[in-house]
This record gives C-alpha cells, sequence and structure tokens, in this order.
C-alpha cells in the first residue's frame, strides 16, 4: 500500500535512511537522520510517500524544491529508499508513480534526480521509468574516502 506520510513514519524512513548512509553509495550523506531531522524534512518536502506491507514502511520516496527562487517552482528533485527485501519488487515504481501523479496535480514541469554513478541500479530504474540522462558531475561527492559522479536524469511531466 503506497500512503502519504505522516510523522508517525520518521522512525522507520530514518531506519531506511541510515541503512543507506551506513553501508551504501546510494547517498553521498556520511551523517546519520535523527528523528527530528527526518520530522523536519517530511514537513518542508512537497509530500512524502510510504510503501507498506503488512504494517511495516519498506520504502519512501519524496520530492521537494530543486533550486531556490521562483523561476525554479516547477521543477523538483525527488528521492526514493527501499529496504533490501523490497528491491525487484515493483515497489519503487509504485512509490514513483505516487510522486509523479502528486506532481503532475501540482503543476510540477520537470522531476530531477541526482543519482549516484557509483549506484548501479539507479540509472536503469529511472530509465525505465522515462527519465533521462542529462548530464553527470564529475567528483560530485565524497564517500568513504573516494570521490564519486553525480549523474543527473530528468523527466518532463
Amino acid at each position: 500500500m503506497i500512503r502519504v506520510a505522516t510523522a508517525d513514519d520518521a522512525t522507520a524512513i530514518r531506519s531506511l535512511w541510515n541503512i543507506a548512509i551506513r553501508e551504501t553509495l546510494i547517498t553521498f550523506n556520511s551523517t546519520e537522520k535523527t528523528l527530528e531531522d527526518v520530522r523536519a524534512t517530511i514537513e518542508i518536502n512537497d509530500v512524502t510517500f510510504v510503501a507498506e506491507e503488512a504494517g511495516e514502511v519498506i520504502g519512501y520516496a519524496s520530492y521537494a524544491p530543486f533550486r531556490g527562487g521562483v523561476g525554479y517552482a516547477h521543477t523538483k528533485e525527488h528521492s526514493v529508499m527501499l529496504a533490501e527485501a523490497a528491491r525487484g519488487r515493483g515497489v519503487g515504481r509504485a512509490l514513483m508513480r505516487a510522486i509523479e501523479a502528486h506532481a503532475r496535480a501540482n503543476k510540477v514541469h520537470s522531476l530531477i534526480a541526482g543519482i549516484s554513478a557509483a549506484n548501479p541500479m539507479g540509472e536503469p530504474f529511472h530509465a525505465a521509468l522515462g527519465f533521462v540522462k542529462v548530464g553527470v558531475i564529475p567528483e560530485a561527492g565524497q564517500k568513504f574516502n573516494t570521490w564519486h559522479d553525480l549523474v543527473l536524469m530528468q523527466k518532463r511531466l
């Protein structure tokens, strides 16, 4: 089931996010999130959805402003994160369909994906959803004592 996240989902979202921070290159962030960080993020995002199965949050997706300023008001950057057990089962696609439907209803013109080039699933996942690669920022982030490229993909809604 896909539904809008509430502050009550912060613990589950934090768990998923912190696993990615500690163990993967999905995010370049190396500082784990607190419950307050996650609650604040839920509040400032345009929307956050969670995927729930048997009462457990197994993934989330959100979108928020891409950049500041009124000229960028209709371009948003999204994030999607899944529990390992949820990968490859259509959960990410379902979350992205919810994000895209919400974004279209709110007159978003374009979604941006910032993907670690070290994440082998990120680019094919987004390409299958209709995102197009628009650029690469070499050595944009550092994690685990190594520089990593950031792939930018865009989908016009």
